[in-house]
């Protein structure tokens, strides 16, 4: 009986960036620092400045729900590079396309009609 196993490496493991709290890759840390940047001003409006705490709550609030919106609206479960797609879409245009043309005349190219 022949018992020589033949073993190959797959590389199976390196396609993967892992999981944290259920977070792809490296959108774990951007959580963490949408919280350290709802933190700080937190700390800022209640010790120093005297605030309300519902007050500083609010404010420290918003970091945390851009982070969120931006890890799961442009980065969670999409294509590496989508983020960067939809911000150049946005901020220079539609990219390399040819002109839309205002041609309002739809008849049908080869009608006996000639304008």
């Amino acid at each position: 009986m022949k018992t020589d196993l033949r073993l190959t490496d797959t590389n199976a493991a390196s396609d993967s960036k892992g999981r944290t709290w259920g977070l792809e890759g490296g959108l774990f840390w951007w959580l963490v620092g949408g919280i350290g940047a709802g933190i700080t001003p937190f700390f800022v409006l209640l010790v120093p400045l005297n605030q309300s705490f519902l007050t500083s709550i609010v404010v420290a609030l918003i970091p945390v729900a851009l982070c969120l919106a931006y890890i799961f609206g442009l980065r969670q479960g999409k294509p590496p590079g989508y983020d960067r797609d939809i911000f150049e879409r946005w901020f220079t245009g539609n990219g390399f396309a040819p002109e839309a043309q205002c041609n309002r005349n739809f008849r049908h190219p080869l009608s006996e009609e000639q304008p």
